[in-house]
């Protein structure tokens, strides 16, 4: 968790130099991507809001995306992620969005995706969507390391 603090600073002080803000949508991670933003104290000036959408039902109450919403593509993968982000981006009128889906492990995921797969996006005034592939089976070092790629993410959209 300290790693993941760590990013998190950074990314904490680019939002409030900018005085921007993030809603965060997390799947595999559980929440340690939000955990870590807050953290970091002084959250309450960039961090609007997060949701760990696990299950259909989930995307379906917390994010307000029907089965049709997402009709020609799946969770844990990139379209799936940019949606995330997006839609949180929206639904908190915040400037960044940034998203998890996955498979921590030990095994794969029902779509047919190994342990250690994950895909995340951001969405903002520069979007990107990435996958990482672990190739472990180790659930918690997923977790981490999916958490861990995505503050990695928008620290470099911060900067750029």
């Amino acid at each position: 968790m300290k790693e993941l603090v760590g990013i998190a600073e950074k990314v904490a002080a680019q939002l409030i130099a900018r005085k921007q803000t993030i809603a965060v949508a997390e799947s595999s991670t559980g929440g340690l991507i939000s955990a870590s933003l807050l953290a970091v104290p002084g959250a309450s000036a960039y961090f609007l809001g997060g949701a760990v959408v696990y299950t259909r039902d989930a995307r379906r109450m917390l994010m307000d995306i029907s089965d049709d919403g997402i009709k020609g593509f799946r969770s844990s993968s990139a379209p799936y992620a940019q949606l995330l982000a997006e839609q949180m981006r929206t639904r908190f009128n915040s400037d960044w969005g940034l998203s998890e889906t996955g498979a921590a492990g030990p095994t794969g995921n029902r779509y047919g995706d190994a342990a250690g797969h994950s895909c995340m996006a951001v969405a903002g005034p520069a979007s990107e969507v990435m996958t990482l592939e672990t190739g472990s089976n180790d659930r918690l070092a997923n977790m981490q390391a999916f958490a861990a790629t995505a503050l990695n993410l928008l620290l470099r959209k911060l900067e750029a």
